[in-house]
C-alpha cells in the first residue's frame, strides 16, 4: 500500500508539473498560429505517456537507485574504518570509495542513451572522423576522474571551488591548443555525460559518502560531484583529440622521412648506373 501511494503521489506531482507545459503549447498553437491541431488523440496519449515514463523514472530513483548508492557508500566507507584498525583515517584510507567511483562513473556514462545519440551524429557529421566508441571511452574516462576527484574532495573536505577553478584553467588552456573542429563538441560532452542514468547514482554516492565520513555534512559536502562529471568530460575529449593529433603528425612525419629516404636511395641507384 506504502508502494502505491508513493508511486500514486509522483505520478500526480509530475502530471502538475507537466500540464503547464502542454496547456503553454496548446495555447500559443491556438492563439499565436492559429490552427488546428492534427492527430489530437496522438497527443494526448503522448503526454499520458511521458507523465508516465517520468513518474515511473522517479519512482525507480527513490525506491532503487537512490538507496543503492547510499548504500554502497556506507558500506565502503565501513571497510575503510575496518581497515584502519582504529586509527585516524586519513584520505588514503578510502582507495575503495575512489575505486567504485570510478567504477561508476566509467559504467554508467558509456551506458547514457544521450551520449550515445551525440556519439554517432559526431561520427556521422566528420564522416567517420570522430569514432563513436573513441568519444564514449573519452567522456567515461573523464566522467570516472572527475566522481573519483569529487569524492576525494567529500573526504578531505576541500574547497570545492578551487578544484572547479583549477579545473576550467586547464581547459581554457586545452582550447588554446586543440584542434577546433572538436572544441564544441568536447564542451558539449560534459553536458551530454550527466542524464538520466549517471546524475541519480552519483548523487546518491556522494550524499551517502558525505553522511557515513566523519565531519561531513551532506548538504554542504554531499554535493557537487555532477560538476565535476561535467567538467573531466571537457578535458578528457579535447586531450584524447590533442593526442589523435600529435599520433596523427607523428604518423605523417614519420612517412615524411621514409619518402625522402626512399627518394635518396633511388637517386643514388641512379648515378650508380
Amino acid at each position: 500500500m506504502e508502494l502505491m501511494a508513493t508511486t500514486f503521489g509522483i505520478l500526480r506531482d509530475t502530471a502538475a508539473d507537466v500540464l503547464p507545459v502542454a496547456l503553454f503549447l496548446f495555447l500559443f498553437h491556438g492563439l499565436v498560429l492559429r490552427s488546428r491541431l492534427a492527430n489530437k488523440l496522438r497527443i494526448a496519449v503522448g503526454f499520458g505517456l511521458v507523465v508516465a515514463g517520468l513518474g515511473l523514472f522517479l519512482v525507480g530513483l527513490e525506491l532503487g537507485l537512490f538507496p543503492l548508492g547510499r548504500l554502497m557508500a556506507e558500506q565502503l566507507t565501513a571497510v575503510s574504518a575496518a581497515g584502519s584498525d582504529g586509527a585516524t583515517l586519513s584520505w588514503g584510507d578510502y582507495h575503495w570509495v575512489y575505486l567504485f567511483a570510478f567504477a561508476v562513473g566509467f559504467g554508467t556514462t558509456v551506458a547514457e542513451p544521450a551520449l550515445l545519440a551525440v556519439a554517432r551524429k559526431a561520427n556521422e557529421v566528420s564522416g567517420g572522423a570522430i569514432h563513436v566508441w573513441g568519444l564514449r571511452v573519452a567522456v567515461a574516462l573523464g566522467v570516472a576522474v572527475g566522481v573519483s576527484l569529487g569524492c576525494l574532495r567529500i573526504v578531505t573536505g576541500a574547497p570545492l571551488h578551487w578544484f572547479i577553478i583549477a579545473g576550467y584553467v586547464i581547459v581554457v588552456a586545452q582550447t588554446t591548443f586543440a584542434p577546433r573542429v572538436i572544441v564544441p563538441l568536447a564542451y558539449d560532452s560534459g553536458g551530454v555525460s550527466t542524464s538520466t542514468v549517471t546524475v541519480p547514482l552519483v548523487t546518491a554516492l556522494g550524499l551517502g559518502l558525505a553522511d557515513n565520513v566523519p565531519g561531513r555534512d551532506p548538504l554542504l559536502d554531499g554535493f557537487g560531484l555532477i560538476a565535476f562529471a561535467c567538467l573531466c568530460p571537457i578535458i578528457s575529449v579535447l586531450a584524447y583529440a590533442q593526442l589523435t593529433q600529435l599520433l596523427r603528425d607523428r604518423a605523417t612525419r614519420r612517412a615524411q622521412v621514409n619518402r625522402a629516404a626512399q627518394l635518396r636511395q633511388l637517386g643514388k641507384i641512379t648515378e650508380a648506373e
